[in-house]
């Protein structure tokens, strides 16, 4: 029972290192003029809660995206009433999830790749919808649409309307964000991974020779 104590500490203090170090990459954007307008920034704030997901499972990753957002609200206030820091959580869930579930059951390197594929399909499909539906609606309150639509237009002229934004603009901004995640995360997730699951391992071992 103490093991499992010391496993589960160990557990939640990856999960909130990762989270804070989540949190400060949010505040590093790099716009993608050739494919969104400039109020879309990458980030590579999925990278270490990607790589908490595979070292934890789904849900130490599903927890890792929740510390992130509490973590950003706190060294940076939301200007967005929150609903800004609601999409990136859905966003963000939308990737690990799925890439969690199919590394958990294949614990391969092909298992990892197709979950950060598979991850990488639903992330940009659920930021199409939730742009749709939820972003570009509640920004049109502080921007007029039809400025927001002509930025798009801009980049290119096939954006017509919110659906067609959301789907030109959106969803291959969240694709090569997905692919940049999933190409840093599987060039570091190796070496992080040892880290992780070696930290306590010489606590644990020292303390069982002190009780021999």
């Amino acid at each position: 029972m103490k093991q499992s104590r010391l496993s589960e500490t160990k557990s939640l203090a990856v999960m909130g290192m990762l989270g804070a170090l989540a949190a400060v990459l949010m505040l590093f954007e790099v716009p993608l003029l050739f494919v969104a307008p400039n109020f879309y920034g990458l980030d590579l704030a999925e990278v270490p809660v990607l790589v908490g997901t595979f070292a934890l499972g789904p849900l130490g990753g599903m927890i890792i995206e929740v510390v992130k957002i509490l973590i950003k609200l706190l060294l940076k206030p939301t200007t967005t009433g929150f609903v800004g820091e609601f999409a990136n959580l859905v966003v963000g869930c939308s990737l690990i999830l799925p890439a969690g579930l199919i590394y958990q059951k294949y614990k391969t390197k092909k298992g990892a790749v197709a979950g950060m594929l598979a991850g990488t399909i639903t992330m940009t499909a659920a930021g199409v919808v939730i742009n749709a539906l939820v972003m570009l609606p509640f920004y049109s309150n502080f921007m007029p649409l039809e400025t927001i639509l002509a930025a798009g237009s801009a980049i290119n002229p096939a954006v017509s309307s919110i659906w067609t934004f959301a789907v030109i603009c959106v969803g291959p901004f969240n694709l090569i964000k997905g692919a940049v995640v999933s190409f840093i995360t599987a060039l570091i997730y190796k070496r992080i991974s040892y880290i992780i699951h070696s930290v306590g391992k010489s606590h644990s071992s020292n303390s069982g020779r002190l009780k021999i």
